[in-house]
């Protein structure tokens, strides 16, 4: 199991109350899923618009269960942002 960092970004930090918290997971979908158990609340519906960076580099559309995390790894939760 890998120990890294879980990054939450605007709306995301606001329904989590919190700007970053560690995770225990050996993948994204374990990772999330932790984080769902932490904030029932306002967080689960805010992170089914998020899209999501796990040590720099985008998810897109893969699988959850099949983004690996990395010991001393950082996931950053990013929704959607207005403007552009």
């Amino acid at each position: 199991m890998a120990a890294g960092i879980i990054r939450y970004w605007a709306a995301a930090r606001a329904a989590a109350g919190t700007a970053e918290e560690p995770y225990a997971a050996e993948n994204l979908a374990e990772a999330l899923r932790a984080a769902r158990e932490r904030h029932p609340g306002e967080l689960v519906q805010v992170l089914r618009r998020c899209s999501f960076l796990v040590d720099g580099d985008p998810v897109g559309t893969r699988g959850h269960e099949t983004v690996r995390l990395a010991e001393g790894g950082t996931v950053e939760v990013l929704p959607p942002f207005a403007g552009g």
